[in-house]
């Protein structure tokens, strides 16, 4: 109904402006030149012939006259009359001359091109961003490098290395047994093979149960693994991607009907098995358990099957955490790059803290995290093809490229048109409300000399 409103106001308004179109151009204007000769020349003879000339526009002796009065018609009236004298079917653009129209496409145009340009990177921006992105590969490749089991422990970069040192200086393993043996962190779904099941799972085993148990994914184990302490149950994904949920009754006793303390123990829990010899999987890793297709390499694997491989030869949580520096390097160069070329250019520095990937306060931030990651991860997939091993794959990069892939697309197609029709639509908004002041001023020194009476 709204919509019907608006297009009846849309007819009326573009008759009325025809019809007054057609009225102004029946207007005779007389030439300012020649009218200026003539009032010269009237002035002349009135005082050859003695009258005096009037001072200040009132004739001497003469009193001001009244203001004069006009009668402003309703919209009603004008609309009645317009549509009486041109129609309804009259558009707005018939208004225009070609000339016009093309000066009002060009000038959307300049609006439009204005609008790209606050989004458009220049030199220094991509400049950053590839840095960026060249240097969290290049950690990647020389300091985290790919997990291998040696005599002494899983070994890979320098970096890599430190980080799981860290971890072990942390949680000590022999400190992490003893927790794991105590009340605090034993929970239901913590079954180690079949012998304590109601339904067979597939593969479940102690080098693999972490992996197929969703409750030591040290993402998703904060709901399903806090369910299942709850509940008293096992959730788990098995080699050959079948989802089995069962109550274990052997560990009844494990249970917890408390929300906080589930909480607490599933905390225990994954900090007893964070550095075990097969520790926890990486986020969301068991997952990967349910792709059970592809034919990949000389062996023909599915995904399933390669993920499976990757987390038996090391390919854990702790690389996980070790793989996310690079990608941390990465949004860290892009961020101080962005907020020191914002302060230089002038802006406060209030307004160039580089947190917040709002494209309205900063326009160009998002797309350079963009870039430096794609560059990021165009390296990983260098590596992955010249070591043709999969645990080169750079996880943590490879989930960064497609937040940023998924933003950048959703930028691009669906926000930035929009956002950029607001925005011509604004500019244009204020030159109309321009226009509106400078009419209300001429008709205030119109009133001067008038009295407007409104029927």
């Amino acid at each position: 109904m709204h919509e019907r409103q608006d297009k009846k106001t849309e007819r009326q308004i573009n008759a009325v402006l025809h019809h007054q179109a057609e009225e102004l151009k029946g207007i005779k204007f007389p030439n300012a030149a020649d009218l200026d000769d003539t009032i010269a020349s009237a002035e002349a003879l009135l005082k050859e012939l003695g009258y005096r000339m009037p001072h200040n526009g009132i004739a001497s002796g003469a009193e001001e006259t009244q203001k004069k009065q006009v009668t402003v018609p309703s919209w009603d009236a004008l609309c009645a009359e317009a549509e009486a004298a041109v129609g309804h079917g009259r558009e707005l653009e018939a208004l225009f001359t070609e000339e016009e129209l093309r000066q009002n496409d060009a000038a959307v145009q300049r609006l439009n091109a204005e609008y790209n340009a606050l989004h458009r990177l220049d030199k220094i921006d991509v400049a950053i961003s590839a840095v960026a992105g060249i240097l969290g590969g290049a950690m990647d490749i020389l300091l985290v490098g790919i997990p291998q089991k040696t005599e002494n422990g899983l070994k890979a970069g320098p970096l890599a290395n430190y980080i799981r040192e860290q971890f072990h200086k942390k949680y000590p393993p022999e400190e992490m047994e003893k927790l794991a043996n105590s009340e605090e962190s034993k929970v239901p779904y913590d079954a180690q093979d079949n012998r304590n099941t109601s339904e067979y799972v597939e593969g479940l085993s102690s080098y693999y149960h972490r992996l197929l148990s969703l409750g030591h994914d040290p993402l998703l184990g904060f709901v399903v693994g806090v369910l299942d302490i709850m509940l008293g149950r096992m959730t788990t994904i098995d080699k050959n991607g079948r989802i089995v949920s069962q109550v274990m009754e052997n560990y009844a006793d494990r249970k917890e009907t408390d929300l906080f303390e589930a909480i607490a123990k599933q905390i225990a829990h994954l900090k007893s098995d964070v550095t075990t010899s097969m520790g926890l999987p990486a986020p969301m890793m068991s997952l990967f358990n349910l792709l059970q297709f592809g034919s990949i390499g000389e062996e023909e694997q599915t995904i399933a099957e390669i993920v499976q491989g990757m987390y038996y030869e090391g390919y854990d949580f702790i690389h996980f955490c070790s793989m996310s520096i690079p990608v941390m390097v990465v949004e860290v160069v892009v961020r101080l790059g962005w907020a020191i070329k914002r302060i230089k250019e002038g802006h406060r520095i209030r307004d160039s803290i580089p947190f917040s990937l709002n494209r309205e306060k900063h326009p160009k931030l998002a797309t350079m995290l963009f870039i430096g990651h794609t560059a990021a991860t165009a390296i990983n997939t260098g590596k992955i093809c010249f070591t043709k091993n999969p645990m080169a794959i750079n996880y943590p990069q490879w989930l960064a490229f497609a937040k940023y892939v998924f933003g950048q697309l959703k930028w691009g197609i669906l926000t930035k048109p929009v956002w950029r029709d607001s925005y011509v639509r604004d500019r244009l908004g204020d030159a109309l409300q321009a226009t509106h002041r400078e009419v209300a001023r001429e008709l205030e020194r119109f009133s001067e000399d008038y009295v407007f009476i409104f029927s």
